[in-house]
């Protein structure tokens, strides 16, 4: 179930907060009725972001041995196919 607190609760009830994270649900938080933030788990940050690391230190190494460069129109097409299964 989604979780959608103001932004108070993370001063004013912290260790609530703190529990529903750790089991693994990021919580929304607002501002004046708006979103503004998600907090979230060290472990679901870690694994939403571990692969693009890695993808992108490949990047850094590739462009390092080869003088290929690519432009961004032909990047999105690639990755919209990769989306779209293509």
């Amino acid at each position: 179930m989604i979780q959608i607190r103001p932004v108070s609760d993370l001063r004013n009830k912290f260790p609530e907060i703190e529990n529903i994270v750790k089991e693994g649900t990021p919580i929304y938080l607002t501002k004046n009725g708006y979103g503004t933030m998600v907090v979230m788990s060290i472990e679901q940050y870690t694994a939403l972001t571990e692969n693009i690391e890695m993808k992108l230190d490949e990047a850094d190494k590739q462009a390092i041995t080869t003088e290929e460069r690519l432009s961004h129109e032909t990047i999105f097409k690639n990755v919209r196919s990769a989306i779209d299964g293509i």
